[in-house]
């Protein structure tokens, strides 16, 4: 049993000979991806509050010191990333502020808001009504939650880390495996793209690592909704001294991810992180969100390389860069998808994987929704407007 799985009832055993088959796995047993995508994304980081203080991240603020986004600023941020040429507007989060963040919570209730999570769908509103599509990573999140935000957004995400107990995890507000598979299971039962990934180097083993990739698997096979795994090495900061994995032993995490996902779950390294370069031949085919007028708010130290160094990497795998929209191409409708590409399986409870609000944007006739469009289809992005490049919101 995974740990605190049972506090979710997640039924999910991950086979001891699957675990050991998989640590076996080098970057000889797997081959390089044919094509390598990125999506071109604005950081939106709606509020540093954060009810866990896992000893690796900067990002969360402590009570009194933590920031929340208005209404104005995001529409500010997203109309910067719109005329930039950017399709996803990404909402980054700490977990569900407690009740320690009692400005946050205030302010929220000033602005007629009853949660956090109430007030990321009017944020997810907003960026649609500014051309660009919600993809956000707001952390656990009941079922129920899942589905009313589903309802706004192109895709969504929450790390994993890792199904092992670590320390950079413990503290009273202890993150627990548990809760993350089941934030997992959540976004498969409500038919979300979703997006996760595991961190490398904050504490966990080798089996550790073969037991993630295979508890994402389960899932996946079981709801069909993981469109991407991230193998994120962790970075020293000013909160933490982890040194991370060295190159060897990020090669053959990467490797396992690869042979141990269904070949249409892509492996995304983010390349501000890691040597992606070095890892094409691992089975790397993604580069996840990059953007070019916002920092990496969950890494500031670490700048997000240019499109010149996007195409450097690619060609140094002798594959084309391709962009895509948040939502890997093969959740995407008849019509939208690129030629050749194979939609996923019908989910459970809807028409499609994409809500309404979502294709609406993409298919209203104005330059944003032109270019979402293109970028849809392959053929990508169509010009807009670049003098907010530069800029910083």
């Amino acid at each position: 049993m995974l740990p605190a799985a049972d506090a979710y009832d997640i039924d999910l055993d991950v086979d001891d000979a699957d675990v050991e088959r998989l640590c076996s796995v080098t970057p000889d047993d797997v081959t390089g991806a044919d094509r390598l995508t990125f999506a071109r994304n604005v950081f939106v980081p709606l509020t540093t509050a954060c009810r866990y203080t896992c000893t690796y991240c900067t990002y969360y603020d402590a009570p009194g010191e933590a920031s929340l986004l208005s209404p104005e600023e995001v529409r500010k941020r997203c109309r910067v990333g719109a005329d930039a040429g950017c399709t996803e507007a990404l909402f980054t989060f700490g977990d569900d502020p407690d009740e320690r963040y009692t400005a946050i919570h205030g302010t929220l209730e000033e602005w007629g808001f009853d949660s956090i999570h109430a007030y990321l769908r009017r944020a997810c509103e907003i960026a649609l009504e500014e051309g660009l599509l919600p993809h956000s990573n707001p952390g656990d999140l009941t079922e129920e939650w899942m589905a009313a935000l589903r309802e706004v957004n192109a895709s969504m995400g929450v790390m994993l880390e890792t199904t092992a107990e670590v320390d950079a995890h413990s503290g009273v507000r202890r993150k627990t495996p548990g809760q993350r598979l089941n934030t997992i299971r959540a976004a498969g039962r409500r038919d979300v793209p979703f997006t996760t990934g595991i961190l490398v180097g904050i504490g966990e083993g080798w089996r550790d690592r073969a037991e993630s990739l295979l508890a994402i698997r389960a899932l996946h096979e079981r709801y069909g909704h993981v469109q991407e795994v991230i193998v994120q090495p962790v970075v020293p900061n000013d909160r933490s001294d982890f040194e991370g994995p060295d190159s060897a032993a990020l090669r053959r995490v990467v490797a396992m991810a690869r042979a141990g996902l269904p070949s249409e779950v892509s492996v995304q390294v983010p390349p501000n992180l890691a040597p992606a370069a070095d890892l094409l031949d691992c089975g790397v085919d993604d580069l996840g969100g990059v953007s070019p007028v916002t920092d990496d708010y969950i890494n500031p130290d670490y700048a997000w390389p240019a499109m010149d160094e996007l195409r450097s990497i690619a060609a140094t795998g002798d594959v084309p860069l391709v962009e895509r929209l948040p939502t890997h191409a093969r959740y995407l409708p008849d019509g939208l998808r690129p030629d050749g590409v194979a939609p996923a399986a019908a989910p459970a409870a809807h028409d499609g994987w994409i809500p309404d609000a979502v294709l609406d944007r993409i298919r209203r006739d104005d330059p944003h929704g032109r270019r979402l469009r293109g970028v849809a289809r392959g053929d990508g992005p169509l010009p807009v407007r670049r003098g907010a490049v530069g800029d910083r919101p």
